[in-house]
């Protein structure tokens, strides 16, 4: 385990290396890759999304579903968060019922920041603060004209850096910490 200066200089380290980094593309280039899943609660709002996706310049890779036939959101959620993790899509976005599963599958994957996003404020802010990397819709909560502002709105905050960085890095340094059953705090 690390003292708390070891845990200091290394988030120290970690944050002049986030300031340092390109920040992300905010609007579609020709290498902006798009990871998009959707279970059968969201199907049809990912596949409007996929359409305004593509009409914006955007590639995207689909992980499914490619129907309203009921599918597990785990395994959709997890096609997107590690396609982000490795770097073969710039960013994802998934869609369920209510957000709220798919947030937490993709969150237990190591490099990916997903954030539930229910109105503009919730997307601006997961971008420019929390350096999110994965968007969470709830297609049962929220109407499809919403779904596209939060979508563009997402797409088009950049990473604020400066101020927030200490704070990713610390979700980054926890992250790499992780905690086994039954360890003592």
């Amino acid at each position: 385990m690390r003292s708390e200066e070891e845990l200091r200089e290394l988030v120290a380290r970690i944050v002049d290396e986030a300031v340092t980094e390109d920040p992300p593309r905010t609007v579609a280039t020709e290498t902006t890759r798009v990871a998009l899943g959707a279970d059968h609660g969201g199907y049809e709002l990912k596949q409007k999304l996929a359409a305004h996706l593509r009409d914006r310049g955007y590639e995207m890779t689909d992980c499914g579903t490619d129907s309203a036939a009921s599918v597990d959101y785990p395994d959709v959620a997890y096609a997107v968060a590690k396609l982000v993790a490795s770097g073969r899509c710039h960013c994802g976005v998934i869609i369920d019922g209510a957000g709220i599963g798919s947030t937490m599958v993709a969150n237990k994957v190591a490099g990916v920041r997903a954030a539930l996003c229910y109105d503009l404020s919730s997307a601006r802010n997961s971008r420019e603060h929390n350096h999110a990397n994965v968007l969470a819709l709830g297609a049962g909560l929220i109407g499809d004209n919403l779904a596209h502002q939060i979508l563009d709105t997402w797409l088009e905050t950049p990473w604020g850096s400066g101020r927030h960085a200490r704070r990713v890095a610390m979700i980054d340094e926890i992250e790499k910490r992780g905690f086994a059953a039954g360890e003592q705090s």
